[in-house]
């Protein structure tokens, strides 16, 4: 758990480069609000001795305000932090027990519950010492799915935002933790090196969406943006880096890993391309997250000696 954490700091540390005190408030609040929600129902609802040392309400705290802008109100968050503890996990019996990834079921219940304050965007690089009041605009993505709504064609709305070197180094509107794929990357190869995750989940998605995204390109590259836009904007590559990985919520063995992470891409594309919304990250994972167990059922290796039902 604290591998996890520790390899998160490139990801926050470029969150308050880019967006200053908000994210720094809204992380701190997030991780505090986990703890104490945790705490305080182990203790007096579920009678049961608080296990606050294990890290996990730290990482649903620290991932939830990854997934949230930079300048939401802090009651927002708080209550987003009792809904991914008290109903994402604790009601399901604790870490090791809930089916769905704690963070997202906050965040995603913000999100249905709060549209506005979750899409106003704190723009990057501007205004820093501020919060509440900072600047805002458009996400990529939106920018996108709007323009391609209106009839323009996608190379020239790939006009009117930052530059892929820009995107990589988290110079773009987005939740505070999912600006930065380089950061994201460190992260990833530092869990790789220390084996805390395996890469199958992550390559699995990010390979689905580079082929699915490639050939709604190439057959259409007017309403299409390519797959590198796809990689380096959104949540895809918090999401298929942190949140898929979860070891809860996600399947056992690798065969398991690939038809999870190849169904996780799927649904993100054919959400982005043609749902409403303009990102299905997080929704292709708690979907998925809900057919784990299916998964595991179906990979599940024959143990030794057992005998099959044809004799």
């Amino acid at each position: 758990m604290y591998g996890v954490l520790i390899a998160l700091l490139p990801a926050f540390l470029v969150s308050v480069w880019v967006f200053g005190i908000g994210a720094l408030i809204i992380t701190a609040t997030a991780m505090a609000s986990c703890v104490l929600f945790e705490f305080l129902i182990q203790k007096y609802l579920i009678k049961e001795k608080p296990s606050l040392s294990d890290g996990s309400a730290l990482i649903t705290g620290m991932l939830l305000a990854f997934c949230l802008p930079a300048n939401l109100p802090l009651w927002l968050v708080i209550l987003g932090s009792l809904v991914a503890i008290g109903v994402g996990k604790m009601s399901f019996g604790g870490l090791g027990n809930n089916p769905f990834n704690p963070a997202l079921v906050g965040r995603v219940f913000l999100f249905v519950s709060f549209p506005v304050p979750l899409t106003s965007w704190p723009e990057p690089l501007v205004n820093r010492l501020t919060y509440l009041d900072a600047t805002t605009g458009a996400t990529p993505l939106a920018i996108m799915k709007e323009g391609l709504k209106n009839g323009d064609r996608a190379n020239d709305i790939l006009g009117s935002i930052p530059i892929y070197a820009d995107m990589f180094l988290g110079k773009m509107g987005g939740s505070a933790g999912e600006i930065a794929a380089v950061a994201l990357l460190l992260g990833l190869a530092y869990m790789l090196i220390r084996r805390i995750i395996t890469w199958h989940i992550p390559a699995s998605i990010l390979l689905t969406v580079t082929v699915f995204t490639g050939i709604l390109w190439l057959v259409n590259p007017e309403q299409n943006p390519d797959p590198l836009f796809h990689l380096l904007s959104g949540g895809l590559m918090l999401g298929a880096i942190f949140m898929a990985t979860d070891y809860v919520t996600s399947p056992m063995n690798v065969k398991g890993m690939w038809i999870y992470g190849i169904m996780i891409g799927i649904i993100t594309v054919i959400i982005r391309e043609f749902g409403t919304y303009p990102e299905g990250v997080q929704f292709a994972i708690l979907i998925m997250n809900a057919f784990t167990p299916l998964i595991n059922k179906y990979v599940k290796p024959r143990r030794f000696g057992e005998i099959s039902e044809d004799g």
